[in-house]
């Protein structure tokens, strides 16, 4: 029997002993996270399936996986005999979990650390008797990692822009006006933003596991998680933000620490249904009195979101050193795949990693390197393999989607590569993708739009050919941080949040042709305050990123005069900046990339 499909069986038997009808188990952790440390990764260990977003139904006679169009292809090879049906959201008729369970069960167990409030909240509105099983997997997991613990650093007022003092000095005056003592934040982003302080607690994000209380006299961080000594960097951060009256508990103290400061204080507290887990929530709710609970959504998600000065010249320099090793990489790659040799999507990918890995300041990928070529490059979120990947050939398209973490700034950049000789479709798809790209880089809009209301500027070239994608056309970049945040994005699905000066977000339409090719052109975006005048203020976006946009497959008869313009601008741009600080061959080689058109 297929490893994943006995586990699922194994799963069922827990079921029946328990009387449960199905089991709801959640692609996140207890923090809301994108991105899952490997304790949590429970999707994968119970179905096969490695995509950040899905979530497994699993009843008595049905195993389903619920993901959206970036993962269709993915999870159905992913899922082949493990007797997990792909179930797609964000489509036409599709079903929600609680919409597919409705009529088949009543009791549904749920691992209440892993699950929102608002997603529990959402199987009981259905009707449905919700059972909170925390660990729910662990008695099946013999060797299911601990929750991990790395150095803690702290990011000096200086490069972050703003103390941690002043931060939680913002966050108290918020509980005032809305007249609640203390607030609780499990989110990881936030807390790492609050105080300033970063780990690599889960893969890709700088993130520290931890939870934390904020009042008006004090903050306490649920952090530590061994008992002993701490290694020299983070001792000494613990000891800086205990001298900003910050105190330091143990990470699996939480509950009884939040039952004796509720029951002693009886405050009133601002919690985020979104971000925080079920589990921690009944706990609260039983301790501080339901009536003392004040629902919002948390201010720090918005304050981040718009960077700061500091923020945004880190963000600069970042993309400017990225952009130097992404200039290397693709001369390296054009070199190496026409000089005969074979050169295949995981050593390419291996390659970038290595030249980045050589900047100051460097502290890893933003997330897994996606190296794609030709039908590989059809999978939104490819997962190149470590062994086996394809050899990248001297004709058609290769894709390469990756960013960096920085102490200064995070980036994130797709880059689609003719290596030679194109199809028409090919290049038609190139131009008309690459079209959407620019018309939202070059947005004159009001204040006060939306992202879902510049989305259609990305996508108007490919309606206007009948073509389409699946995907969000942009997600908002954290500064060393989440390389995916809100509370901003560009997409067709409503959110009324405006796009604010300040806030940086990606600009990446695609089109995708299963067993074909792929195609996704990727700037980041900073906006800016254009000018004010009598119909109001008006605001623009400055493109960040900085590599050039390969022009030999564009179809020039697609392009308009104001396209080509840009273009053209563009990649001048480029090759103005980093022209200097690049050797003689990669000088030359861009040169001639970036000759007008």
């Amino acid at each position: 029997m297929n490893i994943y499909a006995e586990r699922i069986q194994n799963l069922r038997a827990l079921m029946r002993s328990n009387g449960w009808d199905a089991a709801v188990i959640s692609g996140s952790d207890p923090h809301a996270s994108e991105y899952s440390a490997g304790r949590w990764r429970q999707v994968a260990w119970l179905s096969g399936f490695t995509g950040e977003a899905g979530d497994l139904v699993v009843t008595a006679d049905h195993a389903g996986l619920w993901t959206d169009s970036r993962f269709f292809i993915q999870a159905g090879l992913q899922l082949e005999g493990t007797g997990v049906e792909l179930h797609k959201t964000r489509v036409p008729g599709a079903e929600s979990i609680s919409e597919w369970l409705s009529g088949r069960v009543s009791t549904v167990a749920v691992d209440g650390l892993c699950q929102t409030v608002d997603s529990v909240a959402d199987l009981e509105k259905a009707g449905f008797t919700v059972v909170d099983v925390p660990d729910m997997l662990s008695p099946l997991w013999p060797d299911r990692p601990d929750v991990p613990s790395t150095p803690v650093m702290t990011l000096s007022e200086e490069s972050a822009g703003q103390s941690s003092y002043d931060k939680l000095t913002r966050l108290r005056k918020f509980l005032m006006l809305n007249d609640c003592d203390c607030i609780f934040i499990s989110a990881l982003d936030q807390i790492a933003w609050l105080l300033n302080v970063r780990g690599e607690d889960i893969e890709y994000n700088p993130y520290v596991i931890s939870y934390l209380l904020v009042t008006q006299s004090d903050a306490m961080w649920f952090v530590k998680k061994e008992e002993g000594s701490l290694d020299p960097d983070t001792e000494d951060s613990f000891q800086e933000l205990e001298a900003d009256g910050i105190s330091i508990l143990p990470y699996h103290d939480v509950k009884p620490a939040l039952a004796e400061f509720f029951r002693s204080e009886a405050p009133a507290v601002f919690l985020d249904f979104s971000t925080l887990n079920y589990s921690l929530y009944q706990y609260i709710s039983e301790s501080a009195g339901e009536e003392n609970i004040v629902r919002g959504v948390s201010p720090v998600t918005l304050w981040k979101a718009v960077k700061n000065d500091a923020e945004i010249e880190g963000m600069r320099e970042a993309f400017l050193e990225d952009g130097l090793a992404m200039e290397k990489f693709l001369y390296w790659l054009d070199s190496e795949v026409h000089s005969g040799r074979t050169v295949t999507e995981r050593e390419a990918s291996d390659k970038l990693t290595a030249l980045r890995s050589e900047i100051p300041g460097y502290r890893g990928d933003s997330f897994a390197n996606i190296s794609a070529y030709g039908p590989d490059a059809a999978l939104p979120h490819y997962s190149t393999p470590e062994c086996g990947s394809a050899a990248i050939l001297p004709r058609g398209l290769y894709l390469t989607d990756s960013g960096g973490q920085y102490l200064f700034g995070t980036t994130d950049i797709t880059r689609t590569v003719p290596m030679g000789e194109c199809s028409y479709l090919e290049k038609e798809d190139y131009t008309l993708v690459l079209k959407g790209m620019i018309a939202l880089a070059r947005a004159i809009f009001p204040s006060g739009t939306a992202g879902c209301q510049l989305d259609i500027l990305a996508r108007n070239p490919l309606w206007q050919n009948v073509r389409n994608f699946g995907h969000g056309t942009g997600h908002g970049v954290g500064f060393y941080s989440g390389v995916h945040e809100g509370p901003q994005d560009i997409r067709q699905n409503f959110n009324s949040q405006p796009i604010l000066p300040g806030m940086v977000t990606s600009d990446e339409p695609g089109i995708y042709r299963e067993g074909q090719h792929g195609v996704r052109h990727e700037n980041i975006l900073l906006c800016r305050e254009l000018n004010e005048n009598a119909f109001g203020s008006w605001l623009c976006f400055e493109t960040l990123t900085l590599c050039h946009i390969d022009t030999s497959a564009i179809i020039r008869d697609l392009m308009t005069a104001d396209e080509i313009e840009w273009l053209n601008g563009y990649n001048r741009h480029v090759f103005d900046v980093l022209s200097p600080r690049l050797d003689e061959d990669v000088t030359a080689w861009l040169r001639s990339k970036t000759r007008p058109v």
